[in-house]
């Protein structure tokens, strides 16, 4: 059985990998728990005719005297010169921090087409778990190097455990402050691996109100203990943002409501299909009533922020109920809207045009509003509109099996709902 090559072959022959053969560039790994370098980086390093990494990691390893070296900045020349070495069938190494085809460079070295061999270190993420004592394999990682960090923020208020490789000025500082009222522990771990390695549980306000050294890796974990955090149940289909085992559009029976005040599963399907929840995103249930629709917005990966005036509604209790982590601001909108952190969608069930239009100030990409009262489809389209948003809408007029004397069928007829989607132009 054939399999890829651990290493340059001595001579610097091609080494095989990908399915080819072809002299291959070794992407190798300096260790972010500060343990000692792949053994094989000696041994890439003798053969080596060129080796790029930063200038902290070129530093740190005995490059050959004589060894053409690239120190990373922008990361074109750097390939150009890669490239021109594999032509040349010279061997080239490229050093990078932790696990490089983790958040990593062997993305890009494999975009540009070329041929690698990875000798992987521990990652900073592996790192950061290890100084904690904490397992880690519930997590979710994602980024806010280099992007926008506004869906890892919204990862951390969705999920219970979350690593952030982040980046200056979207850093521990940035991402505590918009944790600010919600249930968190974080971890900022600095300068993994090195002298000035510090690792610091805090809480969100604090971590707002700090300077940060950079590079650093947080953790965001739910609950407000050291001991407790991040140690929610792992699903069984190690999938933590993925869809739910489960499902959605649930039957009424799967919350607690009052009154039946509570949004119809078939209507419920439509909405959170409108809303188009999914990690990442931040989604607001105004009038949440039981909170179904932002729960399952929640199931689906999204961060959700429930806003209800009833101090009484079960959101607490249906959310803890499907494991999902919804934030609940009591209070009557429009007025308790205020200071939230703007949503990318907002499903309204409840209150009148002065929070449909409270809502579109705030110009999330889509609006989803359920209407049983004819007389109040019009006034929303035509406010939803004058506010920039292309409106669609219909309505749902379920009926429902129901038993009858004898074993025979009827159908059960529920109130009909208008469903209306607005969509920012």
């Amino acid at each position: 059985m054939g399999g890829v090559s651990a290493g340059p072959s001595r001579n610097g022959d091609s080494v095989t990998q990908g399915g080819g053969a072809g002299p291959a560039v070794t992407v190798v790994g300096i260790d972010a728990a500060g343990r000692p370098a792949h053994p094989g980086l000696a041994e890439a390093l003798t053969t080596a005719g060129l080796v790029v990494g930063a200038a902290r990691h070129l530093a740190a390893v005995p490059v050959p005297p004589g060894c053409p070296t690239v120190t990373l900045g922008p990361l074109g020349p750097a390939l150009d010169r890669l490239r021109a070495a594999v032509a040349a069938s010279e061997h080239a190494v490229v050093l990078a921090s932790g696990d490089p085809g983790f958040f990593g460079i062997v993305r890009r070295l494999r975009a540009a087409g070329l041929p690698l061999c990875v000798l992987p270190a521990v990652s900073s993420v592996a790192a950061a778990f290890a100084r904690t004592g904490l397992p880690w394999d519930g997590a979710a990682v994602v980024t806010a190097h280099g992007r926008d960090p506004w869906p890892a923020l919204n990862a951390c208020r969705a999920l219970p455990t979350v690593v952030v490789l982040t980046a200056p000025g979207t850093g521990a500082a940035e991402l505590g402050a918009g944790l600010v009222g919600w249930s968190r522990r974080l971890v900022v771990a600095e300068h993994l691996g090195t002298p000035d390695e510090r690792v610091t549980w805090t809480t969100p306000e604090d971590a707002a109100g700090r300077r940060w050294a950079d590079p650093h890796v947080l953790l965001s974990l739910a609950g407000d203990r050291p001991a407790g955090a991040g140690m929610s149940p792992m699903r069984a289909d190690n999938q933590p943002a993925a869809a739910p085992a489960g499902g959605w559009a649930l039957p009424e029976s799967g919350y607690a409501h009052r009154d039946s005040m509570i949004t119809k599963a078939e209507v419920r399907a439509l909405a959170v299909a409108r809303l188009r929840p999914r990690l990442g995103r931040l989604v607001w249930d105004v009038g949440a009533g039981s909170g179904s629709v932002g729960i399952e917005c929640a199931l689906l990966g999204a961060a959700v922020i429930a806003v209800e005036r009833d101090p009484r509604a079960p959101v607490r209790a249906n959310a803890a109920r499907h494991g999902v982590d919804v934030r609940l601001v009591t209070g009557h909108a429009p007025e308790a809207l205020r200071g939230l952190p703007d949503p990318d969608a907002v499903f309204v069930g409840g209150g009148g045009s002065d929070v449909l239009a409270a809502v579109a100030e705030r110009r999330p990409d889509r609006v989803v509003v359920t209407l049983a009262a004819l007389d109040r489809v019009a006034p929303a389209v035509h406010l939803l509109r004058d506010a920039g948003y292309a409106v669609e809408g219909s309505q749902l007029a379920a009926a429902r099996l129901a038993d009858l004397p004898g074993g025979s069928l009827r159908l059960a007829a529920t109130n009909p709902v208008v469903v209306l989607t607005g969509e920012r132009r």
